[in-house]
C-alpha cells in the first residue's frame, strides 16, 4: 500500500478503518480474480482509489458527518449506481447516483458488493450492454 494511502487508512476512527480495509482487500480479491492486472492505488478526492484497466474508478471513505456509515464511490457519469439500484435496491442503500451506503453496524453483503466491484472493474466492456450485462 502507498504511504499516502496507509496514512489516509491510519486516520480513519477505530471502529470504521477495519471495515474499509476489508473492503480493499475485497477489491483487490475481485480484480485478481478476474485477472484484471495490476491495481493502481492511489488518493483521489482524497480517497483511496482504486482503477484497473478497462475499468472505471472506485473510491472508498468515510465521512464525519455520517460516523455510522461509509461508502464505496463510483463515477456519477456511468450507468453503475443506476444498475446496482435496477439489481439490488431490496438490499442496498444508494447516494444519488455515485455511492453505496454501507452502515458500520450491519454486515455486509459480500457477494452483492463483490458483483457490484466486477462490473465496476469491467465498465468498458460492459457499458453498453442491458444493466450491464449482469
Amino acid at each position: 500500500m502507498k504511504m499516502e494511502v496507509q496514512s489516509k487508512f491510519d486516520q480513519y476512527p477505530i471502529h470504521i478503518k477495519p471495515l474499509l480495509e476489508n473492503l480493499r482487500e475485497l477489491i483487490l480479491e475481485v480484480a485478481e480474480s478476474l485477472s484484471l492486472g495490476d491495481v493502481e492505488e492511489t488518493l483521489k478526492w482524497g480517497e483511496p482509489s482504486y482503477l484497473v484497466k478497462g475499468g472505471s474508478t472506485i473510491r472508498i471513505d468515510w465521512k464525519e458527518k455520517s460516523p455510522e456509515q461509509y461508502f464505496i464511490f463510483f463515477n456519477c457519469n456511468t450507468k453503475l449506481i443506476d444498475t446496482f439500484r435496477e439489481l439490488y435496491s431490496e438490499e442496498l442503500e444508494f447516494q444519488g447516483n455515485r455511492a453505496i451506503i454501507l452502515n458500520a453496524r450491519n454486515s455486509i453483503p459480500l457477494h452483492i458488493l463483490r458483483h457490484c466491484i466486477e462490473l465496476a472493474m469491467k465498465y468498458k466492456s460492459v457499458k453498453h450492454k442491458p444493466l450491464l450485462g449482469a
